[in-house]
């Protein structure tokens, strides 16, 4: 994970918590305040699996570039290696 996304993630911890904590202090009735912390973390949730996605899709692209970076190199060694037993 880069330096950006552990932030992004403390962020949205930060906000949850202290979103949790005003709705705990905040003069609402229970059942209120326990649908409003629900929301809160099911935002956090889905916020923690975007952010998730996004990284997973990154690492997908690095993973192809990175095979097809290998596979271009196989190659070439391959043709130099057929062209030196044709000159051989």
């Amino acid at each position: 994970m880069n330096d950006n996304t552990k932030v992004a993630i403390a962020l949205l911890a930060g906000l949850a918590a202290g979103a949790a904590l005003g709705i705990l202090f905040a003069p609402d009735k229970g059942s209120e305040t326990r649908d409003k912390l629900s929301e809160s973390l099911a935002n956090l949730g889905d916020s923690i699996k975007e952010t998730a996605a996004a990284e997973i899709d990154k690492l997908v692209g690095l993973k192809d570039k990175v095979v097809d970076n290998i596979k271009t190199k196989v190659r070439g060694a391959e043709e130099e290696y057929q062209d030196d037993l044709e000159h051989a």
